[in-house]
């Protein structure tokens, strides 16, 4: 498996019927890519998200994933044209704004200056995607690029 440079924790932070806060978690923050699954609930998880920088391209096959923006502002490519990299159409969002991303839709997102957002998504998602591709990477092919892979998980 690729490692990705993300810190990606799957662990579920806080349990039902307790109160919590992020602005302390938000404000620890040194990663450029930090993922924080905060709760669940029922079949989906609310994950939290600070980061600055650019993710992969890749998709999720069985799954809708939903942005929404705290601070800061957060662009998601949708798919890319011929060459792997332009993106085909950006979506730009700022404080208090969202956007679903369908099943099978390739995208990538980035954070051009700090951004907090929080994601939901079901609870099984890999937030690697399918067929993820680097940045820079001239392949597509998802066992050369890696396959599938999870950033670093925390228990």
């Amino acid at each position: 498996m690729s490692a990705f440079p993300y810190a990606t924790h799957l662990n579920v932070l806080f349990p039902p019927l307790e109160p919590f806060a992020l602005d302390g978690l938000v404000a620890s923050v040194r990663d450029a890519w930090y993922n924080q699954t905060l709760v669940r609930v029922n079949e989906s998880v609310v994950r939290l998200g600070v980061m600055q920088g650019e993710y992969h391209w890749h998709e999720h096959n069985a799954d809708d994933e939903f942005f929404f923006v705290l601070d800061g502002r957060f662009l998601i490519d949708l798919d890319p044209q011929q060459d792997g990299t332009t993106p085909g159409r950006v979506v730009s969002l700022g404080p208090r704004e969202g956007f679903v991303v369908p099943k099978g839709v390739r995208h990538r997102t980035r954070a051009p200056e700090r951004a907090v957002i929080l994601m939901v998504e079901t609870a099984g998602i890999v937030p690697t995607g399918t067929n993820p591709v680097m940045a820079g990477s001239a392949t597509r092919d998802p066992v050369a690029a890696g396959g599938v892979a999870l950033g670093k998980r925390e228990p």
